[in-house]
């Protein structure tokens, strides 16, 4: 009994001695690993045969280790254009098309979103794999008793209820991983609109800016004559009043859209990954693809196969499919099957299957079920309502794109009957046929009829880019997967 007592306290010191170690070995570890690449410096009179066994086999696996990625706490946007990646040379006036393109290389946002494509295909990966097998065992101390030897045992199992619900789970992930990408796909759809909208608004926004700036010239002059004609005794303070207002208007009008304008060239530079200071040049001509309507009328047939977020979200719903059908196949009950063997203190050895079964009488994995349906339910009802609303939003636009080309022809020919009387009035007023402020009223009235048809041509380009948008026009295909 002593004796026994004896060795028991012995091995007892060798396991609380191997624990040293091995804390020892891990406080020193700069990388943390998924395996155990101690045991090799453990003395080897501390660690038994059967400890190192065990050791041996958690060391079979694949070691990942870590490396550090810090964050740049100094990142800062590019402080000029040729800094942006661009795979030609950029010409000194940038077109719309090499906007869009610098847009999808260089917008940050579309670069960070880029990097949830490596976390889907790690997620595909994560599931198609099998849980491991779990191995098991024991060694019973021998303290006393009429045994002659420690008891030992043995077991090695495999779950197969996992091999059950592997095709679902692989489906799932799947297609959520190829809802990722299309998802992508509108997000850079998104982007070079914006970019392509913000290039139209510009260019657009410079010719506005000009008749502006014509009108506040206009006043500036009419309102010095006025100031002289003041000082001199042959005009009032009545009569200068509305004018002095009027010229004010004009600034006010000018100064706005200045602003405005600033604000749309910082927002495109921003876009572009640049610094808001940064100056972009571009090129006067707004080179879009023509619409057909008729065309677009004939698209929304297939729209849903063709536009990135109507293609996600039938990914998504494949997806769910998947996992309603995984819930179905849970039902089975958790099943393990192995092996197991060992001996006991007298030496008898036993070796023989072993299986592990739930029963199947509370849960049923209903609840589950119920809740995956629910949300397949849920998916189904929201890929109709955007379906309907994406349709919808096309027939609008169309419907007033209509009604603002009758309202610019309109306007067109306004413009076309002013713009004779406003060359004469020029004429009139250089020979002293005309007073100052009729030729102001005049050519200011007519600047105001151009500026009406450049609000007009803006408005119906921005619906042109956004019909382009929605349709796919001028957009990287989208298409949507086979059923596997």
């Amino acid at each position: 009994m002593h004796s026994a007592r004896s060795e028991y306290a012995r091995r007892v010191n060798n396991v609380a001695s191997l624990a040293h170690v091995i804390r020892k070995q891990l406080d020193q570890q700069v990388a943390a690993s998924v395996c155990f690449p101690v045991m090799s410096a453990v003395p080897t009179h501390v660690v038994s045969p059967r400890i190192a066994f065990v050791g041996v086999c958690a060391a079979l696996g694949a070691c990942a280790t870590y490396t550090p990625l810090p964050l740049d706490t100094h990142a800062t946007a590019k402080q000029q254009t040729s800094e942006l990646h661009s795979d030609t040379a950029l010409p000194a006036h940038l077109t719309i098309a090499d906007v869009e393109r610098l847009a999808l290389d260089n917008n940050p946002q579309l670069v960070a979103a880029r990097s949830r494509r490596g976390v889907a295909q790690a997620q595909l990966r994560s599931a198609g794999i099998l849980p491991n097998p779990v191995l098991t065992a024991s060694d019973g101390f021998l303290l006393s008793g009429p045994g002659t030897v420690d008891a030992l045992a043995a077991g090695l199992t495999q779950d197969l209820k996992a091999l059950v619900t592997l095709s679902s789970k692989r489906g799932a992930a799947r297609h959520s991983a190829q809802a990722v990408d299309v998802d992508l796909l509108w997000q850079e759809w998104q982007t070079l609109a914006k970019a392509r909208l913000q290039a139209v608004d510009i260019i657009e926004g410079a010719r506005q800016l000009d008749l502006l700036h014509s009108n506040s010239t206009l006043w500036n002059e009419q309102l010095e004559r006025d100031r002289r004609a003041l000082a001199q005794a042959d005009t009032t303070l009545v009569a200068f009043a509305p004018e002095l207002a009027a010229g004010a208007d004009a600034q006010k009008q000018l100064d706005d859209f200045a602003r405005a304008q600033a604000t749309r060239r910082r927002d495109l530079a921003i876009l572009l990954g640049l610094a808001p200071e940064v100056p972009i040049e571009l090129d006067d001509r707004i080179d879009l693809q023509t619409l057909d309507a008729d065309a677009v009328r004939a698209g929304l047939a297939d729209l849903a196969d063709r536009r990135p977020d109507l293609i996600a979200l039938q990914l998504g719903y494949r997806a769910q499919e998947d996992k309603v059908r995984g819930a179905i196949l849970a039902q089975f009950p958790a099943l393990t099957f192995g092996f197991s063997g060992g001996r006991d203190t007298s030496d008898v050895r036993t070796f023989g299957p072993q299986i592990t079964l739930d029963l199947p009488l509370f849960d049923r994995n209903q609840g589950n079920i119920a809740q995956e349906r629910a949300t397949r339910e849920q998916l189904h009802a929201e890929f109709e309502a955007r379906l309907i609303a994406a349709t919808s939003e096309v027939q609008a636009l169309l419907a007033d794109r209509q009604t603002l080309q009758r309202q610019l022809a309109a306007k067109r020919v306004l413009l076309a009957g002013m713009a004779p009387i406003a060359a004469n009035a020029q004429k009139a007023f250089s020979n002293g046929d005309l007073d100052a402020r009729s030729y102001v009223d005049l050519v200011t009235t007519r600047n105001a009829r151009q500026q009406d048809i450049l609000a007009l041509e803006s408005t119906l380009l921005e619906q042109q880019v956004a019909i382009a948008t929605l349709m796919g026009a001028g957009m990287p295909p989208a298409t949507l997967p086979d059923m596997e």
